[in-house]
């Protein structure tokens, strides 16, 4: 089973059709399940209500909620450990770390420069393509 978290900047890109939108889509198909915090939805959502578009529920569909049990301290002491990230970032990567405390075994997909650096640095597998 191939898993991969997805972080915002990927569904947003998707959403809004971006430029490479379409080879991500292909890329994304090829993982058996994808998860992501539920913090994904809040920030589709307001991306999507500023731009006056509607909510692509065929994508959220697809995603796995992971809804953590406790704070996620050890993980973004982890995360910050190697580099610097935003809040909401740093939330993605925490809790994929916390799916994945071996981040190796799942892909992290995002768009972000700065959140792929450090989830690269981590050992998050990178989505080939």
């Amino acid at each position: 089973m191939s898993v991969a978290y997805v972080d915002t900047s990927a569904i947003v890109a998707l959403a809004f059709d971006e430029d490479g939108a379409a080879a991500l889509a292909d890329d994304l198909v090829c993982f058996s399940r994808l998860v992501s915090s539920n913090l994904l939805e809040a920030e589709l959502r307001a991306t999507c209500q500023r731009e006056g578009r509607p909510v692509p529920g065929h994508l959220l569909a697809r995603i796995g909620w992971i809804l953590t049990d406790r704070p996620l301290t050890r993980e973004m002491e982890t995360a910050l450990a190697a580099g610097n990230l935003r809040g909401a970032d740093l939330w993605h990567i925490a809790t994929a770390l916390y799916v994945a405390p071996e981040p190796g075994t799942i892909s992290f997909v995002t768009r972000d420069r700065r959140q792929a650096k450090v989830a690269a640095a981590l050992g998050f597998r990178e989505l080939a393509g």
